[in-house]
């Protein structure tokens, strides 16, 4: 990015829809992890009949963030140690991004930061960030080594869940890449946990579509641009079915949880074996195809339900509570959907008395800043010749 297309007022519009993009994850992932694992019914009885409306307690406050949140934070200081190792001739972002991903997976075994590592820089020594909050196996699995993946050969290739994409908001933010490079980045990156390629491109679909509205364009645009470049990609369909889906319901009727459930089809195991009926042996138990049981929801799901209640959302209190009141993966929906509707809307958008409650709001808001200062004033931090001592100290270039 050339810093001289940065004026002040653009500087600040970018501040803010990265600060709107992060803090808004972070409070759909906070409101929908209360819902985790239940039904639409069990929602309605545990909190009314219109399911959950604000905050509640998950591990044991209201406001506290999982997984999700917690890896978006390093996916953000993999990219600034990214531009910021470019200075030694070295540019893969996947590595310094799944570096990052390893640093998180320390703090899901380690009783706290580890002074030894000297490439820790300034997140990892964050102390509150040690705690296991739900991760998804196919996350402890995939950066359970140094290995890194490909595409042709992807970590755990049977992994659907919306894990990936719940942390791939940050490669939006890029916004001084092309798209079908940001789309790229984030595949590349969500395949070093989820293998499948609805999960992997449903994570490049939601960065693609939040990079268009970072660069402000409508929503509905940056989805129609999303599904163009989908188009060329191998295993695609179910992704490009869940937005259409999405893209449709908006035309069906007022928006609610039922509409919302609608979103997350209920599937059949696919690896279920079809079992004949032989007219002479009827009195042998046969198992039809009907019983076998669903499979969990998959990244397609919440990604439908995230776009779906960002395009109906009176405002982003209202979004949110649309795309956690589900059956299906309420926090990643909700993660998702903060996400869309902070990059639209910016960070004054927020809803602010959940803000007040949402744990690492200041850790969030610091990185927050410092991504924005190093995509706007980089060569002014680092650079081959000199770079700042405070800013290396933050982010090594290892």
């Amino acid at each position: 990015m050339v810093t001289g297309l940065w004026g002040r007022i653009e500087q600040q519009d970018f501040r803010s829809r990265i600060r709107g993009t992060l803090l808004g994850a972070a409070l759909g992932d906070a409101l929908g992890a209360p819902l985790t694992g239940l039904s639409l019914d069990a929602i309605r009885e545990a909190h009314g009949p219109d399911g959950l409306t604000g905050p509640a307690a998950a591990h044991g406050r209201r406001g506290r963030i999982t997984a999700a949140t917690q890896l978006t934070l390093f996916t953000v200081d993999g990219l600034i140690r990214a531009h910021v190792r470019r200075d030694t001739g070295a540019w893969h972002p996947p590595t310094d991004v799944h570096r990052a991903y390893r640093r998180w997976a320390a703090t899901q075994h380690d009783w706290g930061p580890d002074e030894r590592r000297e490439d820790n820089g300034w997140l990892a020594r964050e102390e509150w960030l040690y705690a296991r909050r739900d991760p998804d196996r196919a996350c402890l699995t995939g950066f359970g080594d140094d290995v890194l993946a490909t595409l042709d050969r992807p970590k755990n290739p049977a992994a659907r869940g919306a894990a990936a994409a719940a942390r791939s908001a940050p490669f939006g933010l890029l916004v001084g890449w092309e798209p079908a490079l940001v789309l790229q980045l984030s595949v590349e990156c969500a395949a070093q946990s989820h293998g499948h390629p609805t999960a992997h491109l449903s994570a490049g679909a939601l960065a693609v579509i939040v990079h268009g509205l970072t660069r402000g364009d409508s929503l509905d645009a940056a989805v129609q641009r999303t599904l163009g470049l989908l188009g060329a990609r191998p295993g695609h369909q179910p992704v490009t079915d869940a937005l259409q889906r999405a893209m449709s319901a908006v035309t069906q009727g007022p928006p609610g949880p039922d509409t919302v459930e609608a979103l997350c089809p209920v599937k059949a195991a696919p690896d279920a074996p079809d079992i004949p009926v032989t007219p002479d042996a009827s009195d042998v138990p046969v198992t039809p195809a009907a019983s076998v049981p669903p499979v969990p929801p998959d990244a397609s799901d919440a990604l439908a339900v995230a776009v779906y209640c960002a395009l109906v959302a009176e405002d982003v209190a209202h979004g949110l509570r649309l795309a956690v009141n589900h059956g299906g993966d309420s926090a990643a929906a909700g993660t998702l959907c903060g996400a869309l509707l902070g990059a639209l809307h910016g960070e004054t958008a927020l809803p602010p008395a959940w803000l007040a409650e949402l744990e690492g709001r200041a850790t969030l808001l610091e990185l927050c800043d410092d991504f924005a200062l190093e995509m706007t004033q980089g060569p002014t931090l680092h650079s081959p010749s000199a770079s700042s001592p405070g800013w290396l100290a933050r982010y090594p270039r290892g």
